[in-house]
């Protein structure tokens, strides 16, 4: 299974449950099964380990956009998938406890692979982004969404918590009491609720708007330092687990050796300039 060359545009990348391509700095890691509502199946929980390594491997992806093909995002988890974990089930509940928590555990860490990415990630939603799909997105950096969109942290709806980030990563996105409410009802979220309550970062018109202004921003941040960027996202992904002060001391231990980038004597003669600078990946 190969990934595209780091260089100009790739070419689409065949994968089970996905389509990669990598254009102007900004990989496009599209959800590439709309016959099934982009559910995702045993094929999207490993590929999307190998993609986002891939993204942090190589220097000239400098953002990623995540969308999905066709009229919605996910409907989370596919069922069949579901039902061949439970097929692996016997008699014993140590031994079948011990598969459950193989089984989550695995499924875990192909979004601790999205939220753990060294680049900036933008999720782009519309339709049903349900489940499963819930966890995806509180792994990324920012959200976008068109207006058709309907959010369900749906998993207790089937008996169960969610298992592979929502409860872990919306709390720090989103208020407490909405996401309890959230996460006991499986209620419907639109656009304009989740707008108000932090989930998305904006909403836009239909999905060719929203892919329009997600690519965008994502430009935008592709323009920027790579150092300076990669920087800011460990930086803020170090202050959700520690306090003030562990924050301060780590950035100044940090730029001690960044600040000594080429990138910045370049962004100050292009501020000094009024013109727009040139970073190396």
């Amino acid at each position: 299974m190969s990934l595209p060359e780091p260089t100009g545009v790739s070419p689409v990348t065949q994968y089970s449950a996905f389509k990669v391509e990598l254009n102007e700095n900004i990989a496009h890691v599209q959800i590439n099964r709309p016959e099934k509502l982009n559910a995702m199946n045993a094929a999207f929980w490993e590929e999307i380990i190998e993609i986002f390594q891939w993204v942090d491997d190589t220097d000239a992806v400098r953002a990623v956009v995540i969308s999905g093909a066709g009229k919605h995002f996910s409907a989370g988890i596919d069922l069949a998938m579901l039902a061949s974990v439970a097929g692996q089930m016997g008699k014993d509940p140590s031994r079948n406890a011990r598969t459950l928590r193989k089984t989550i555990l695995s499924l875990q860490a192909s979004f601790n692979a999205v939220d753990r990415c060294r680049k900036p990630v933008l999720a782009a939603v519309q339709g049903y982004c349900i489940g499963g799909a819930i966890d995806l997105l509180s792994a990324c950096d920012m959200r976008y969404c068109s207006r058709d969109v309907q959010f369900s942290i749906k998993e207790i709806d089937m008996g169960m918590a969610a298992d592979v980030g929502t409860l872990q990563r919306l709390p720090r996105i989103i208020n407490d009491g909405i996401m309890r409410e959230l996460a006991y009802t499986g209620r419907t979220v639109e656009a304009e609720e989740a707008l108000r309550i932090g989930l998305v970062n904006r909403v836009y018109d239909d999905q060719a708007a929203l892919l329009e202004g997600v690519f965008a921003i994502a430009r935008d941040i592709a323009a920027k330092s790579p150092i300076a960027v990669a920087g800011t996202k460990h930086m803020l992904s170090y202050m959700r687990d520690h306090r003030i002060d562990d924050g301060l001391e780590y950035i100044a231990t940090w730029n001690a050796a960044m600040l000594q980038s080429e990138d910045m004597r370049l962004a100050m003669a292009a501020h000094m300039n009024k013109h727009k600078p040139s970073f190396a990946d």
